[in-house]
């Protein structure tokens, strides 16, 4: 099964400067391939201390050129935030540069602030999401982008370099409703699982989308990708008490980012599914509940401990890949790296024996 390092550049603690977070993280993601990793992958947020890369396929580019093997992930490009043409010629751009390296990642976004600074409209997001992404798969298949939608108007356009091979089997999309999850599997892509919710209902979500998929293309959908805040260290006592301050404390930043205390998601158009989690974080009994939660699908302990965590959740959902990510919410870089390094020492050679079909670039 494949493994991959994940890096996502937050900015929370006032004590570091970001170019300081950049340097440390760059520099683990500079280890990557050495450790043994399969793949790097980071995340596209904006204008906030929650995540700081707001051009994931750049931060990509940096790593295509500085490894040779890996994969090269975005988690994800927020498609409502861009202009359609524009991703299609970045996306085969670098996939020319990185000989077929790239496996794409895409989403609609939640974050309020995100949207107003783009002067984009939440309440057209998914309308956008499904417009831009069918424009874009279609045109990285046959090179050609067109498209005359409500709101994507793109007028017949080569992608130039041409996208020279497939990206079918290596495109997923984050989907965290219901909703989204069926979107998916009506526009033949996998699904990236960033766990928000108890496995149940992880699981019934999958299931619907993978008998749509099946519907819907005449063959099973592909397996589902894992990520998962993790936290490893030889002693139990303190794998726990890292996890509680700082994988609880990178659920905090959700909190803020996503605005989940308040009511704002109420008034948004496609976003129903999302009121249920803002309306659990308005009850403060209930919040606490949500971080024990949290904690719970996560990837932590010791190196024992943690293997089988990942072998229980990707198990779960027969998942082809696992990725994890190591910093987060202001913890000490000499934390992280020892956690990462413990991590690619002892459990990922575990990780990677899994029986689980890796990723497939296609045509490899």
């Amino acid at each position: 099964m494949d493994n991959g390092l994940a890096l996502i550049f937050q900015g929370t603690d006032p004590s570091r400067s970001d170019h300081e977070v950049y340097r440390a993280e760059i520099g683990f993601g500079e280890q990557a391939e050495a450790l043994g990793f399969d793949s790097i992958w980071s995340v596209e947020h904006h204008f906030t201390d929650y995540t700081m890369c707001p051009d994931v396929m750049q931060f990509l580019t940096y790593f295509a050129a500085k490894s040779t093997k890996l994969k090269l992930g975005s988690m994800v490009v927020v498609l409502p935030w861009h202009d359609p043409m524009r991703v299609a010629e970045q996306v085969a751009m670098l996939d020319n540069m990185s000989n077929g390296r790239v496996i794409l990642g895409i989403g609609r976004g939640l974050g309020r602030v995100e949207f107003d600074g783009f002067g984009k409209d939440m309440n057209t997001s998914r309308e956008t999401f499904v417009e831009s992404a069918e424009m874009i798969l279609n045109g990285l298949e046959t090179g050609v982008c067109e498209y005359d939608g409500k709101h994507v108007k793109q007028l017949r356009r080569e992608i130039r370099p041409r996208p020279f091979k497939s990206f079918k089997g290596r495109t997923y999309a984050a989907a965290v409703s219901p909703e989204s999850s069926q979107i998916m599997a009506k526009l033949g892509i996998g699904v990236m699982v960033i766990p928000q919710k108890p496995w149940e209902s992880v699981l019934e979500e999958l299931g619907a989308y993978r008998a749509t998929y099946q519907q819907v293309n005449g063959v099973d959908a592909p397996a589902p990708l894992l990520a998962s805040w993790t936290y490893v260290d030889k002693d139990a006592g303190r794998a726990e008490e890292m996890a509680r301050r700082y994988i609880g404390g990178y659920w905090q930043t959700v909190l803020k980012h996503y605005e989940l205390v308040g009511d704002h998601l109420k008034k948004m158009k496609g976003y129903e599914y999302y009121v249920q989690m803002q309306e659990a974080a308005n009850d403060m009994g209930t919040r606490d509940a949500l971080v024990e939660m949290f904690l719970g699908i996560q990837c932590w302990g010791t190196p024992e401990q943690t293997f089988e965590k990942i072998k229980d959740f990707t198990g779960r959902i027969g998942a082809c890949a696992f990725n994890g990510v190591f910093s987060y919410a202001g913890m000490p870089f000499a934390d992280a790296e020892a956690s990462l390094k413990l991590y690619a020492k002892e459990v990922l050679p575990q990780v990677k024996r899994l029986n689980h079909a890796p990723i497939s670039l296609a045509a490899e």
